[in-house]
């Protein structure tokens, strides 16, 4: 009977041992997977913002647009320098939105994250978004 116990108890330390690194090994990889989700988060709250710095600048475009052709009833806006800058900022915003999307891409790729993964912190990307707009509003 003292062989069994000893057996016993010999097997249960490497059953728990065995238990043990598995499960430092799952916790290791859940980690590393929610590291990467953050910087993807991280990235997708960069976009939402540069899409809304994107609309005010359209917004701005567009009564600067309004105001001259009721006012000044000018509708060609050649050598308007104004007018150009907004046009220029609009495009580098997209530009900056375009590669902020390439990066979230090459993190996807990079780590083997899903798309499925990935979607799954898009609600809280959204909440932040809507938070800090109406915070600025």
């Amino acid at each position: 009977m003292s062989k069994l116990w000893d057996d016993l108890k010999h097997n249960m330390k490497e059953w728990s041992s065995a238990a043990v690194e598995k499960a430092e090994e799952v916790s290791k990889v859940a980690v590393a997977k929610t590291e990467e989700l953050t910087k993807i988060s991280k990235i997708k709250l960069e976009v939402h913002q540069l899409q809304r710095d994107r609309r005010r600048a359209s917004e701005a475009l567009g009564k600067l647009a309004y105001g001259h052709a009721k006012d000044a009833n000018m509708v060609n806006f050649t050598g308007n320098a104004e007018f150009y800058s907004h046009v220029e900022k609009i495009d580098n915003i997209k530009e900056s939105i375009t590669n902020k999307e390439i990066e979230i891409d090459q993190i996807k790729s990079q780590y083997n994250l899903e798309e499925d993964e990935v979607k799954e912190i898009e609600p809280l990307s959204e909440v932040l978004e809507e938070e800090t707009e109406e915070s600025n509003d």
